[in-house]
């Protein structure tokens, strides 16, 4: 009899308490720091060689406060997590999705008749489109925390093509991951990461390039090859039983559908059309950036004019694929607003709240339907939101219990006296193993970038070498660290239970970790442009 796997929040409730024995184990210590402007940010970077023992704050009571001040620590993504389940709750029983989920399996068998298009498989075709796509945003535009809403649109879009819920969440998820690792121009990891190490901003993107390109090949094949298994025999998928949710969720709901148009659907569409066209108006040029350069388009004026044509098409056929378009211009418009006004998360919230509001009222739903149906999707995301609150208790206690500083000031101690190559790889392994407990890759940069920088000086290693490290190693393992609370939301939105992530995901980071390490080694032995 197999012994049964301990639930996901005591696993991470587990960690809390090693973290909290590590405080009396650990000595306490510190770098001074100091306020650097980078990027137009201040930040606050370690100094080099400031490192000091100071008194330990061994945690005790603090381990069952952590979920308290983990809470505080992650408000932010917790609320975006309520609110994006409400909204897409309402969204859900519009029965829109399953509509547009009927017409995509329409038109992937009909496409599947081309001679070309049969040989490659039209499933394989759209799916490593779908992952370029994301990959892209999270290599350009550091795609992360976005890709919660997304999960909630390819799990079921994925289950009902046959496949399973770990094919939807690699979609969108572990391709924006393969993107955030190959990262080309992510301002949040290789712009800061360069501006620590005085090196000229996203200089070496043709290394960066090819090495996006390899990543995703073998990212992609490895997804593909595993959705093949899976379509293959269902059953061997290891959340298969886990899946019967979006099954019920999203049976075959949609052959029931009666197609119509409401009043209360052309009424938003006018309130949209003219709330559109007001914030056109007065941004009638929208500077997108891309790394160092800006693109000045008219965006909003061109996303009001095709809103206007196709909600008049679809509203025409029926308020369910109404109620797509908007989800459709939902996602244009959070891509402009990230790109062009540097939105985060509560704008981003706000924007998946507007698009709930919106599609109740299309569908004529009185506002206490509404409110009901909004509050049930939080009641049904809110173990999300528990886990990534539980999770951030962990950086709370190691934080508090003055031990970060040590651990990275011993790690980087054993890197001393090795050769060029194992000093690169001494620093990518301590990039992972920090990203264990730091998920964040802003916050690590200006933790280890200053110091690893100028240790790559003293042995004699390009200082991009030390970037292609930390960029490395700060992608791979955000797939299965169990701080990271993006993961654990999009895992429990997903209702993949972490124990058999971890056990389907470890093969997949262990095979890209090894190509990261590849990948590494030229940047030691060759004379590459940027470098």
């Amino acid at each position: 009899m197999l012994k049964k796997i301990p639930h996901t929040y005591v696993i991470v409730f587990s960690i809390i308490v090693i973290c909290a024995v590590l405080t009396w184990i650990v000595p306490g210590g510190t770098f001074d720091r100091h306020i650097l402007t980078v990027n137009g940010i201040d930040r606050n970077v370690v100094i080099p060689g400031s490192f000091h023992y100071t008194d330990s704050k061994p945690q005790t009571w603090q381990v069952f406060s952590a979920l308290f001040d983990g809470f505080v620590d992650k408000a932010d993504i917790i609320a975006f997590i309520l609110i994006i389940g409400g909204a897409f709750w309402i969204m859900n029983e519009s029965k829109a999705i399953d509509v547009a989920i009927q017409s995509f399996l329409r038109f992937s068998k009909r496409i599947e008749h081309n001679r070309l298009i049969g040989r490659l498989g039209a499933d394989n075709l759209i799916f490593a489109l779908i992952m370029l796509m994301f990959s892209i945003f999270g290599a350009v535009f550091g795609m992360s925390e976005e890709t919660i809403a997304f999960v909630i649109i390819f799990v079921p879009l994925a289950i009902s093509m046959g496949y399973d819920s770990i094919v939807g969440v690699s979609l969108c998820f572990v391709a924006a991951a393969l993107g955030f690792a190959g990262a080309i121009l992510n301002p949040f990891t290789i712009g800061i990461a360069q501006s620590l190490s005085n090196l000229p901003l996203f200089s070496g993107i043709e290394y960066r390039i090819f090495c996006w390109v390899i990543i995703n090949f073998f990212g992609i094949f490895f997804i593909l090859r595993y959705a093949r298994s899976v379509k293959k025999k269902p059953s061997s998928s290891r959340v298969f039983e886990d899946d019967n949710y979006w099954r019920q969720l999203h049976g075959n709901n949609a052959f029931h559908i009666t197609y119509h148009t409401p009043l209360s659907a052309w009424i938003i569409f006018v309130i949209l059309l003219i709330a559109m066209g007001i914030f056109s108006w007065f941004n009638p040029v929208t500077g997108l950036s891309v790394g160092e350069a800006t693109i000045r388009v008219p965006v909003l004026p061109v996303l009001t004019i095709l809103f206007g044509a196709s909600g008049w098409f679809t509203l025409r056929k029926s308020v369910h694929f109404f109620v797509i378009d908007i989800l459709l211009f939902t996602i244009l418009a959070l891509i402009t607003g990230v790109m062009g006004y540097g939105w985060y998360i509560m704008e981003i919230a706000t924007l998946f709240f507007v698009m709930g509001l919106a599609s109740g009222i299309a569908m004529n739903y009185s506002p206490n339907r509404i409110t009901k149906l909004f509050l049930d999707g939080v009641k049904d995301i809110q173990s999300a939101a528990l886990i990534v609150g539980l999770a951030g208790g962990i950086i709370i206690i190691l934080n508090n219990g003055n031990i970060i500083d040590t651990l990275l000031y011993r790690l980087s101690e054993s890197i001393s006296g090795m050769g060029k190559l194992a000093s690169v790889t001494m620093m990518y392994a301590v990039q992972n193993l920090i990203n264990l407990v730091m998920p964040s890759g802003s916050a690590k940069a200006a933790l280890t970038m200053p110091m690893m920088s100028q240790f790559s000086d003293l042995i004699g290693v390009s200082r991009q070498a030390t970037v292609m490290a930390f960029q490395f190693g700060d992608g791979f393992t955000n797939m299965i660290t169990p701080t990271s609370g993006v993961l654990l939301g999009v895992l429990s939105v997903a209702k993949i239970p972490y124990d058999k992530w971890f056990r389907w995901v470890l093969p997949f980071i262990i095979m890209l970790i090894i190509i990261g390490f590849i990948l590494l080694i030229p940047t030691v032995y060759m004379n590459l442009k940027g470098f």
